[in-house]
């Protein structure tokens, strides 16, 4: 079958690092490690596992760090080559019914009785066991090589990973249920008091689903989100933000809203940005993972609010002062619960994040849609796919 392959190759790998960082823009990937194969479908590794061909693909952030070389090495242990990339996937069983993959590979999927204690409490993402068990090293499906991933025609998953999709969502709106319960999970982690004000910093796919999702979730008095390009700004109030402003006027609109003084602005400073806020945001969800923007998160953060980290940010250089000084709660948001899908599903619907799907694309054209995926916002994009269905009918 016809398989995108990630392999470990350090020319490659070295090559492709070497044109992230001479990118103009610091975001065009490369592809790589990354090449179109012919390969074996991945066997079945027990009973309780099942054939799914995918339908769509979605590209992800993380897909595309992985590809440029800006992945952490912190992910070496718990990944095994090769592997086919493609964990958001909405796909076909065998008998045709179509379903969601929730990919991490937790002690379920593994094998492992007794599950660890995150998983034994429904905290699949926390699972201490991905690197054990019957499988490979992998974090996720579309990671181990095992499996296989998304960006393919054929994968494998066990039925703790496998949700039915209801028959009144298309495939672009199932592809967007697992970055939704990324976001599902990072806002309900947040504890958003009634009330509060909450600024989201980045507007691409990851973004744009925690304002979805702190619109209808929460009881914030005031939603504030940082977008670079008119598509974001027009999504973002669309799907809830009560503000919208650009990256560098973020923290003089969140200073507005919570009545804080700008600390260190100049006497010429009209606009009152200064370095930072006296107060700012009670939650503030970095959805981007830079250095720049947890930087600026801690700067519009009240003291002993909170920043979720939603964004995958790799290795970053940041002065971590103030989280000192002002106490600031610092935490990350990766993955989800098993039941945070249900309502991922709802909100989905509710908010037709459908939408958000800006392209399709087959396998063939796999340098394309990645330069696309990695230049989404400057080209008016948001979500940009794989499309299975009729690479399976030839």
């Amino acid at each position: 079958m016809k398989a995108l392959l990630f392999e470990r190759s350090l020319p490659r790998f070295a090559a492709a690092r070497l044109a992230s960082s001479l990118s103009n823009s610091g975001s065009a990937a490369r592809v790589g490690p990354l090449r179109l194969a012919d390969v074996d479908e991945p066997d079945l590794p027990g009973a309780d596992w099942h054939r799914i061909y995918p339908r769509l693909a979605g590209i992800c952030g993380s897909d595309l760090a992985t590809i440029d070389a800006r992945s952490s090495r912190w992910f070496e242990p718990i990944v095994s080559f090769p592997f086919v990339p493609g964990h958001e996937v909405v796909g076909e069983l065998e008998d045709g019914t179509r379903v969601v993959l929730e990919p991490v590979l937790a002690c379920a999927a593994r094998g492992i009785v007794p599950p660890c204690p995150s998983c034994a409490n429904g905290e699949n993402g926390g699972c201490e066991r991905i690197a054990f068990g019957h499988l490979a090293p992998g974090l996720q499906t579309g990671y181990c090589a095992d499996t296989g991933g998304g960006w393919s025609l054929g994968l494998v998953a066990h039925e703790s990973q496998i949700h039915r999709v209801p028959d009144d969502l298309d495939d672009d709106a199932a592809v967007m249920v697992e970055p939704t319960a990324c976001a599902v999970h990072a806002v309900e982690s947040a504890a958003v008091a009634p009330g509060a004000t909450v600024a989201v910093i980045g507007t691409g796919t990851l973004g744009l689903c925690t304002v979805a999702a702190v619109a209808r979730l929460t009881s914030a008095g005031c939603l504030l989100a940082s977008a670079k390009y008119a598509d974001q700004r027009h999504f973002a109030r669309e799907l809830g933000a009560d503000q919208v402003a650009s990256p560098g006027e973020l923290m003089r609109a969140v200073r507005r809203v919570t009545g804080s003084m700008a600390v260190g602005a100049t006497a010429g400073d009209t606009a009152g940005r200064g370095d930072r806020l006296s107060g700012g945001a009670d939650v503030t969800f970095d959805c981007v993972g830079s250095a720049d923007s947890i930087e600026q998160a801690l700067a519009i953060t009240r003291p002993r609010g909170r920043i979720v980290l939603v964004g995958m940010p790799g290795q970053v250089s940041v002065d971590l002062t103030p989280l000192w000084q002002r106490e600031i709660a610092l935490v990350g948001a990766y993955a989800y619960r098993h039941a945070t899908f249900e309502t991922a599903f709802s909100l989905v619907r509710d908010a037709a994040l459908g939408r958000l799907v800006s392209a399709h694309y087959p396998l063939e054209r796999f340098s394309e849609a990645i330069e696309h995926a990695a230049a989404a916002g400057p080209r008016g994009a948001v979500k940009i796919v794989f499309d299975l269905r009729s690479e399976r009918r030839r």
